[in-house]
């Protein structure tokens, strides 16, 4: 079981990092929970292959920096599609 555990961690290290992704998203695409992918790629992928780590990291530092602007959009969409019913 460790083994495949190891496994997913650098599997979801590279969705993350080819797909441009946030962790919620990669969580959706593998059925698992956030705080599943958040542990593999940050605390197990550091150790298992630092060079992926770090552009994993470089990926979730820019989802971490855009967040506020995304959630402003979703806000503002919904009070817009409320407006119209």
């Amino acid at each position: 079981m460790h083994f495949i555990v190891e496994e997913r961690a650098i599997e979801l290290g590279r969705y993350i990092v080819e797909n441009n992704t946030t962790v919620r998203a990669a969580a959706k695409q593998y059925g698992i929970s956030k705080s599943t992918v958040h542990m593999d790629v940050s605390r197990r992928l550091e150790r298992l292959d630092p060079m992926l780590y770090e552009q994993v990291r470089a990926v979730l530092n820019v989802n971490k920096a855009q967040r506020h602007i995304r959630g402003g959009i979703a806000t503002r969409e919904k009070y817009r599609s409320a407006s119209q019913k």
